[in-house]
């Protein structure tokens, strides 16, 4: 097809009054609005945070019948404005994977396979090991063994904190660990 100027201008003038005239009447942000509300329809809303890095984009998220059905950045916040990089743009194939362990698993010492357990079971089988350890490896002196300064500490525990807790969260990890002694208290996004 060959065109001179003149039919150019022209094509684009018709092009351009067919667009407008099939717009007239209708609104297409309330258009494209209503099929994503269809789309969501009797699904919950919940906010998240990202857990691939440290940076805590925020996400919005949309569950219908216990699968992430929508997922997006969150426009209100501070940090991603409603942006998300690719990695947290994928992040749906994290909850609704069918190898996620929903449950704990328990390996006993010697045996090759792993067995499900309660969550309470699992809570009680770590405070019970941490105690344990905590207790054994409990330093009362300082290295001189000077009396008057007592340390009162493990080396023996260590705690690492992650990108999706948030401040008061973390503020709430820090002083759970240095009431256990612990001396090694790290952060996912200094690793």
């Amino acid at each position: 097809m060959k065109l001179n100027r003149r039919e150019f201008v022209k094509l684009t003038g018709a092009v351009g009054a067919t667009l407008a005239l099939v717009e007239l009447g209708f609104d297409m942000k309330q258009v494209k609005a209503s099929t994503k509300e269809f789309k969501l329809k009797n699904s919950k809303e919940f906010t998240s945070i990202c857990t691939f890095c440290s940076v805590g984009c925020g996400m919005i998220c949309h569950v219908k019948d216990g699968k992430l059905i929508n997922l997006e950045g969150d426009p209100d916040h501070i940090i991603n404005e409603g942006a998300l990089c690719s990695k947290g743009a994928s992040m749906s194939v994290v909850p609704n994977s069918d190898q996620r362990v929903k449950t704990p698993l328990y390996r006993a010492p010697g045996s090759n396979k792993w067995e499900e357990i309660s969550w309470d079971e699992a809570i009680e089988r770590v405070a019970k090991k941490m105690k344990q350890i905590r207790d054994e490896n409990w330093i009362d002196k300082d290295v001189d063994g000077d009396e008057e300064y007592p340390a009162n500490r493990t080396e023996a525990l260590g705690f690492i904190g992650g990108a999706q807790t948030t401040n008061e969260e973390t503020y709430t990890f820090v002083k759970m660990a240095r009431a256990l002694g612990a001396t090694y208290i790290e952060h996912q996004a200094r690793l």
